[in-house]
Formats: C-alpha cells, sequence, structure tokens
C-alpha cells in the first residue's frame, strides 16, 4: 500500500467518535478505574499495538501506585478478519497473586480478551479487570464483557484511536468506519 492509497481509506471513511468524545471518554473512563482500583497495587498491562494510545492517554490519569508492562497478541495481523490467537510477547509472572487491569483498543467477538483474561488467570492472577477504549455492538454473545468501557461504536470495521486498517492509521483522534457500509 502506497500513501494515495492509504489517503484513500481515511477519505472513504465515515466517523463514528470525535476526537472530543474519545477524550471525553478516556476521562471518563479513568474516574470509573480510579474509583475501582486506586486501593489496589495493580499490574495494568497495554495489549499493543493497539492500546498504545488509549494507555498513553489513560495512565497520566490514574492517580494511585501501578506496575505498568506490555503484551502483544493478536488474531488479525494487519487483515480485516480474525483468525487464530498469537502471542507475539507474553505476560510476565509478576502478575501471580495480584488485581491486574488489562487495557485494550477495542472489544470485538471477544476472542483475544477472553484467551487474555484466561492466561491471566492461569498465571496466578488474583483477579483480572479489563478496560477497552472501544465495544463493538455485533447483536452476538461475546465470551468476556469488559468492566471498564470508553465508546460503543456499530458493527462494522473502525480504525483510529489505537485500532488499525490494514495496519495504518492508528494515530488518527477519532475513530472512523471503513467506507462501503
Amino acid at each position: 500500500m502506497n500513501r494515495d492509497e492509504a489517503l484513500a481509506i481515511l477519505e472513504r471513511a465515515q466517523p463514528v467518535c470525535t476526537p472530543a468524545d474519545a477524550r471525553a471518554a478516556v476521562d471518563r473512563l479513568a474516574g470509573e478505574i480510579t474509583g475501582r482500583l486506586s486501593g489496589e497495587f495493580p499490574v495494568v498491562l497495554a495489549v499493543m499495538g493497539g492500546a498504545v494510545v488509549f494507555a498513553g492517554q489513560l495512565l497520566p490519569l490514574l492517580a494511585f501506585p501501578l506496575e505498568f508492562g506490555a503484551i502483544e497478541v493478536t488474531r488479525y495481523a494487519n487483515t480485516t478478519a480474525g483468525g487464530g490467537i498469537e502471542w507475539r510477547l507474553a505476560p510476565k509472572d509478576e502478575v501471580r497473586g495480584r488485581t491486574v487491569l488489562v487495557l485494550d483498543d477495542i472489544l470485538d467477538e471477544g476472542v483475544t480478551l477472553a484467551a487474555i483474561r484466561e492466561k491471566l488467570l492461569g498465571m496466578g492472577a488474583r483477579e483480572v479487570f479489563t478496560a477497552v477504549f472501544a465495544d463493538k455492538e455485533t447483536g452476538r454473545a461475546k465470551p468476556v464483557a469488559a468492566d471498564f468501557v470508553g465508546v460503543r461504536v456499530p458493527d462494522r470495521y473502525v480504525f483510529g484511536f489505537g485500532m488499525d486498517a490494514y495496519g495504518l492509521w492508528r494515530n488518527l483522534p477519532g475513530v472512523h468506519a471503513l467506507g462501503g457500509g
């Protein structure tokens, strides 16, 4: 893909969450997470690369002690259709006996987040909370529900605010849906 093709993706896209709405959602989530976890000393794990924007904006708003790390697991590999779970960076052992907060960009089908939760509990995490910037309204049952949700998005392929379209546009301050739907 070249620059013009990348720009064409954005040009055909429809906005679904403005940058102002994204900021407001992160502010609200920070309050909700602080209200629930400020008495803990959690391990916060960002799911890379999608959660990088979300984590970068949320972490400075969490005014309590925490440890931060990252994990990388994917089902998409720069495509728009999910496949099998691929662990690229597994969680470290510091989760044993700890409260863990997983930050992810989107709860789509829920398969990836459910696998992450299962792995962390299997590694001895005392409890696992999940915060997603976006929850896709698929109309189908999901194997896991997020404890904290920033915004709800339609059942379309969305990108921006950490989510990508063909590996592109994670850097957008709002969320867009691919054109044609």
